[in-house]
């Protein structure tokens, strides 16, 4: 799915790193505790506005208990967003952390999500089933986190690994 965007709106995300997560791709959250040990979990979904200042992100709580802690104690979110068949990649870093229990109104996108992720793991080799069985959830057990993206990195192997983005200057 594309999402219209105002191209004369400057943000942290270009245009085309907006439709690669719009697009589907592999996404990994992580946070933090107090005593900087690391949590994190894959996503089984996520969307993006068309401006690239909110980002949600789906996890199913049975397995992600300390991330969702270290979410709640610390607010701060870090995502993974890969393309498994290019490993283009790109870590965002975000506040303003909101959660919600996802409902019904989410399967449209999380069943878009479950058919990208599907054609991008098989197209690398993987089965189907494969594909499933890891982004398989009960709607009952997921909690959507929205967050605005702060920071930005280019996480795709390579010279640039690492680099921060740069947020566009207005005109």
């Amino acid at each position: 799915m594309n999402i219209a965007r105002d191209a004369s709106a400057p943000g942290l995300l270009s245009p085309e790193l907006i439709d690669m997560i719009d697009r589907g791709v592999s996404v990994i959250v992580s946070s933090r505790d107090a005593a900087l040990r690391p949590s994190l979990m894959r996503a089984v979904g996520s969307r993006i506005n068309a401006q690239g200042t909110e980002i949600t992100v789906y996890l199913a709580r049975s397995q992600s208990r300390q991330l969702l802690q270290d979410l709640a104690a610390c607010g701060r979110i870090a995502v993974v967003f890969s393309s498994p068949s290019t490993h283009r990649s790109v870590q965002v870093k975000g506040t303003g952390i909101n959660g919600r229990a996802a409902t019904a109104l989410d399967l449209p996108l999380l069943q878009r999500y479950l058919q990208a992720m599907e054609f991008e793991i098989c197209s690398i080799g993987y089965r189907l089933e494969f594909v499933r069985a890891m982004l398989a959830f009960e709607l009952e057990d997921l909690v959507a986190i929205s967050f605005t993206p702060s920071e930005a990195f280019d996480q795709t192997p390579g010279p640039k690994a690492g680099s921060q983005l740069v947020k566009e200057a207005q005109a």
